[in-house]
């Protein structure tokens, strides 16, 4: 009896290391769910999630496939973060200033002002130490990251009275998207942080005085020009705010080192097609913005300087309170320093003569 159980299970083992078993999981599906901190209609920015979600089941031949869902859909668009901490959701898509009130160094992986811009905020998770430092500090919340979308230098956003200078910023209501709001209060202004989503109607209705979004094709398409005339420009906020993929630590270790491999080649694929959409769309919807009656206007000197240093002001003291945003805020100064000594040569050299040109 035992020498049979023994033949049997040796069978068995044979089968094991024949490979059997590996075809058999390889034919097993994955199925997950992400949460969208957007609404559907913002094509660009809820988007990234579309095409993340379609090259996962293209590289996984069908076998991985994640269902994405506007914000609201399956919680608030600001409950993304405990969603996937707490693994009611594997993975989640948004911004991650929305929650500094969590910890203020959060808004250190999508833009504080004064920041990093788009390639540099890429150079420095990918290339640089963000993406390390970021793994360790997101291990407190149970949450693996990865960057998944950069819209780009922002526009400073919609008033309903032009900006001539800073006494114009005293008092005033602003939509301002997560960390950025800190340093306009400390120049005068009162921030608010509304959904993308509610923010026509609070514009709309006189609850705020202006607000900001991205740029002008997702501005265009909220609509906001039909209520505050005034565009301001640039969003000394966001230089280039970077989205990110969240993923509940439990699910990503989960993971075949395979499908890991798909999912960190989707997330990238979705990144930098993100800002390649909004570089294409932004000049067309521009031009259609200003034929609409809207007044381009650049930021007042004195509003950028006091918010300048506002800023500095800012992260020194959090530096000296945070032991998590002191230990990336340093490596994050360090290598915008070095990168802006770059820039200023060869990249604004050129920039600079081409758009002073007539094409």
């Amino acid at each position: 009896m035992e020498r049979r159980k023994f033949l049997k299970n040796a069978g068995m083992a044979g089968i094991l290391a024949a490979g059997v078993a590996p075809a058999v999981h390889a034919q097993q599906a994955i199925r997950w769910r992400l949460a969208s901190s957007f609404p559907k209609a913002l094509d660009t920015i809820f988007g990234a999630a579309d095409v993340f979600s379609r090259k996962v089941k293209e590289m996984s031949g069908g076998k991985f496939e994640i269902s994405v869902h506007a914000g609201g859909e399956l919680m608030p668009p600001f409950g993304v973060v405990d969603g996937v901490q707490q693994g009611n959701v594997e993975c989640a898509h948004t911004a991650p200033y929305y929650f500094f009130g969590k910890d203020d160094t959060f808004a250190l992986n999508c833009a504080i002002p004064f920041g990093l811009n788009s390639r540099q905020m890429t150079a420095w998770m990918y290339e640089g130490n963000g993406l390390k430092l970021f793994r360790e500090f997101y291990a407190n919340f149970n949450i693996v990251n990865m960057p998944m979308g950069n819209t780009g230098a922002q526009m400073g956003g919609w008033y309903r009275k032009e900006v001539k200078s800073l006494k114009d910023i005293k008092g005033m209501k602003m939509r301002i998207g997560g960390f950025g709001g800190k340093v306009l209060s400390a120049i005068g202004g009162v921030p608010q942080n509304i959904p993308g989503g509610e923010i026509y109607q609070a514009l709309e209705k006189g609850t705020i005085d202006a607000t900001e979004w991205v740029g002008p094709y997702d501005d265009q398409k909220l609509g906001f020009y039909k209520v505050a005339k005034n565009y301001v420009y640039p969003a000394w906020w966001e230089g280039g705010p970077e989205l990110e993929l969240y993923i509940n630590s439990k699910a990503w270790a989960s993971l075949s080192t395979e499908h890991k491999a798909i999912v960190e080649c989707a997330a990238a694929t979705a990144h930098s097609d993100m800002q390649a959409k909004y570089d294409a769309k932004n000049p067309k919807a521009l031009k259609e913005l200003v034929g609409a009656g809207v007044k381009l206007q650049r930021m007042p000197k004195d509003v950028m300087e006091a918010a300048f240093k506002a800023s500095q002001d800012l992260y020194a003291d959090l530096s000296t309170k945070n032991p998590a945003w002191k230990k990336i805020y340093a490596d994050y100064s360090d290598f915008r320093r070095e990168q802006n000594q770059w820039f200023r040569f060869a990249e604004m050299g050129f920039d600079s003569f081409m758009q002073g040109q007539k094409l």
